[in-house]
């Protein structure tokens, strides 16, 4: 926790000097001692000090000052920080105006100038003070702040970024948090402008980007060399592997994502059949663990940036990227992996990202307390959202077109909503509206054997109804099934057009794609298992190929 700050305001250098250097002999090890000659000054500092995150303990200010009374400046530092204590130093001819600032300003104390020996006359004081401020203060939250409507999607799209990126983050809804509200006023910014985003160096941005957001936590979307041995593009378990044996084993290695580490896996609450893992562990703590693994070898990761297409100049190619750059590589390992698909039913488009949302599990669990929650989906994504929610929701219920969950869902998650008193499978069902105003409320829900309908209340809808690989942005002649995933290795001999596109007396290597040199791993490729560990050991095993290739090149 940052400490505390001590403020000391006084127009005379000596004075000041004298109070400063006795406020540190006896609190520099629990707080912070600040002192400035400029009344005006100090409130500049305070506004700063407020969008930092920054918690004052005590004012001590003189009252004789020229840019205004210290009666005065004690008043307006309480609109920054309403808790702090604030102690006018003062002469003895100012006592008068001292005991009516009590009565008027509610000031805590006056001390009267001089007031050696300290011991006597100063510490006791503020050791007083100072404990009953502690005894009420509870510390503000370290870390960036968000500022919004809960059912924004803009505000959505900036929690699921920074929550995917593992960065800790204060959410404050415009509406009822009065500390969001304070933050808007403090920075003039008007309520209809956000979201807004307050960093810890006391920067703020309204409406922002999610690059602008990337660039002020440190996260990097430009590429530092001209040439990469190898490009991974999609930092899921399959990309992160692909990057840790990479850069293990001296590959110059880049790994590029367009949102944030972990994929699908990442958003996962809980992954219980993890090899090695009997407690199980989050996506999130996975996607931790590997991309700071991958970085410990060498790697370079950018993030958040997305590849848009890939050109070939010989042996070379090109990764053309979305903020138009491009980067060049002697390999690539193609992990995108795959989208949940979209609901097709009325209305539902409307509330997407206010209400209605594609495996946000984690980021909006908060939002969903005590209110009534339906999930689409008979897979383990869907097993998992709904048992973490049961945690924060009033009841969570599954909908599912089959009778039940026994043909998709693994037994041991089954087992666990069974034994979960506030999470109801309805099989048979179907949603075909979303109702609400500006926000999801309502729901129409089918019951697909007696096509019986009902209305039900809902807060929020998750939806996680199958898999559609990220390939649309491939143009290369890559072959890919009638799905959209893409063929490697031997399954490329029974599309008519590979040997058109094949022109090399070897036979593609096991995970390759028909263009030399460009391999696929985990959920992207056709035939790929759909597990975390199958896709991490493709993302290792894409590295030999990779080896292999190189060597021949």
């Amino acid at each position: 926790m940052k400490k505390p700050i001590i403020l000391a305001v006084d127009d005379d250098p000596s004075v000041l000097r004298a109070v400063t250097r006795d406020l540190r002999d006896a609190y520099k090890r629990d707080y912070r001692v600040m002192a400035t000659e400029s009344a005006n000054e100090a409130l500049e500092t305070l506004k700063d000090l407020k969008n930092k995150g920054e918690n004052v303990a005590l004012f001590l200010s003189d009252q004789r000052m020229p840019e205004m009374l210290g009666v005065e400046f004690l008043e307006k530092a309480k609109s920054y920080y309403p808790e702090a204590k604030r102690i006018l130093l003062t002469a003895y001819s100012d006592t008068d105006a001292a005991i009516k600032a009590i009565n008027e300003v509610q000031l805590d104390y006056y001390l009267m100038k001089p007031w050696d020996p300290p011991e006597e006359k100063l510490y006791p004081v503020l050791n007083d003070q100072l404990e009953e401020w502690l005894a009420n203060f509870k510390p503000e939250f370290e870390g960036i702040k968000i500022v919004g409507y809960q059912w924004s999607p803009k505000s959505h799209a900036i929690k699921d970024f920074l929550s995917g990126n593992l960065i800790p983050y204060q959410w404050l809804d415009v509406e009822t948090s009065e500390k969001g509200k304070e933050l808007l006023k403090l920075n003039n910014i008007d309520s209809k402008d956000v979201p807004a985003v307050f960093f810890t160096d006391g920067q703020h941005l309204v409406n922002p980007e999610l690059t602008d957001i990337a660039q002020n936590v440190g996260l990097n979307a430009i590429a530092q060399q001209k040439m990469y041995d190898v490009a991974i593009i999609g930092a899921g378990p399959s990309g992160l592997a692909a990057g840790v044996y990479g850069g293990s084993e001296g590959l110059n290695t880049l790994l590029i994502e367009k949102r944030a580490p972990g994929g699908q896996a990442g958003t996962s609450s809980r992954i219980e059949n993890y090899l090695g893992f009997p407690k199980g562990l989050s996506g999130s703590e996975l996607s931790r663990r590997a991309i700071t693994q991958a970085t410990r070898f060498g790697i370079e990761f950018l993030s958040p940036l997305e590849v848009v297409g890939i050109t070939l100049k010989e042996s070379y190619k090109i990764l053309k990227l979305a903020n138009g750059d491009e980067i060049n590589a002697k390999s690539i390992v193609i992990t995108t992996g795959v989208n949940y698909r979209t609901l097709d039913a009325k209305g539902l488009s409307d509330f997407t990202g206010a209400g209605v949302y594609y495996g946000a599990a984690n980021t909006e669990a908060n939002a969903c307390k005590g209110q009534d929650v339906y999930i689409v989906g008979g897979g383990n994504s869907a097993g998992q959202a709904a048992m973490y929610l049961a945690n924060f929701a009033k009841k969570v219920t599954i909908m599912v077109r089959k009778p039940d969950l026994s043909s998709s869902m693994s037994q041991y998650l089954i087992d666990q909503i069974s034994g979960t008193e506030n999470i109801e499978v309805l099989g048979h069902s179907e949603v075909i509206e979303a109702k609400g105003d500006d926000r999801l409320e309502q729901l129409v829900i089918k019951n697909t054997e007696t096509d019986e309908e009902k209305t039900v209340g809902a807060a929020a809808l998750l939806i996680f109804i199958g898999a559609k690989p990220y390939t649309d942005w491939l143009e290369l002649d890559i072959i890919k099934d009638e799905k959209g995933f893409v063929e490697t290795g031997n399954a490329l001999s029974r599309y008519d057009d590979f040997k058109k596109i094949w022109k090399l007396d070897r036979e593609p290597f096991l995970l390759e794609t028909c263009s030399p040199g460009i391999f696929a791993a985990g959920d992207v490729r056709a035939g790929a298992m759909n597990r975390v560990a199958s896709a991490v050991g493709e993302g290792a095993m894409a590295i030999k190929f990779v080896h292999e290739y190189l060597a021949d090149n």
